[in-house]
């Protein structure tokens, strides 16, 4: 759906993993006929209407995903750009990798929680917002080691540095993913990436010191079945977090 003609509805959403016994908070942005307001959000301004009807109409579902150790609120330009062009939002701040709580860095739960919990999130979009989801038309976001989350969620199976294959769940519901800068590396190994066969818009940094470009690019590219799904993009002087 390309229009502009929508305001940016806002919604918290606080999901529980009954498995885990644990919860994380979702900002979700979506279209409104509601006018929006300079809201405060965490440390930030948004323009958005909270807790607004979301508009008439079938709309994408997009996830995005944030970098390690990082805030999901960073994407706010991104995520009220698309509200306001016919999309809904889901930004989930990941257990035990974000600004706050960072104690699952590094370890093999977090490979893990990260796809799992961005499915658990669809689930509940789903659920809350059954006649507002084209639900053929849901895609992922990911940024850094959001960009890992983004391939394990397509069916990537990651590695650690020791040369361990870590289970994850992957999500069939998910149909394209745009990767910012991904987090590659744990995707190495030959084979990892067999079952990733969306469409793909691959964005690198021309100058990213943590996920270099061209060792980056090609892992990605070689190791899809179809590479013709893949765009590529490279950001002229551009760094990691720009």
């Amino acid at each position: 759906m390309e229009t502009n003609n929508f305001f940016t509805g806002s919604r918290q959403l606080e999901i529980l993993d009954d498995k885990l016994g644990i919860s994380f908070p979702v900002l979700v942005h979506y279209p409104t006929h509601a006018q929006s307001i300079p809201t405060q959000t965490g440390p930030y301004t948004m323009d958005v209407s909270v807790d607004a009807e979301i508009a008439a109409g079938k709309f994408p579902l997009i996830l995005i995903s944030h970098g390690n150790s990082g805030s999901h609120l960073i994407y706010r330009t991104i995520s009220t750009y698309l509200a306001q062009h016919g999309y809904i939002v889901a930004m989930p701040e990941h257990y035990g990798n974000n600004r706050r709580n960072n104690e699952l860095a590094q370890s093999i739960e977090n490979l893990q929680y990260r796809p799992r919990h961005c499915s658990l999130t669809v689930d509940h979009l789903i659920q809350e917002y059954t006649p507002s989801i084209i639900r053929e038309k849901i895609g992922i976001i990911g940024h850094s080691f959001g960009g890992y989350t983004a391939l394990a969620l397509a069916g990537g199976t990651p590695w650690t540095q020791s040369g361990i294959a870590v289970e994850v769940q992957s999500d069939s519901r998910i149909k394209a993913l745009i990767l910012m800068a991904p987090a590659a590396a744990y995707f190495y190994p030959e084979g990892s990436l067999n079952r990733v066969n969306l469409p793909i818009l691959l964005m690198i940094a021309q100058h990213d010191q943590f996920t270099p470009e061209k060792w980056t690019s090609d892992i990605i590219l070689k190791q899809v079945p179809d590479p013709a799904k893949i765009i590529l993009r490279t950001i002229e002087n551009a760094g990691h977090f720009s």
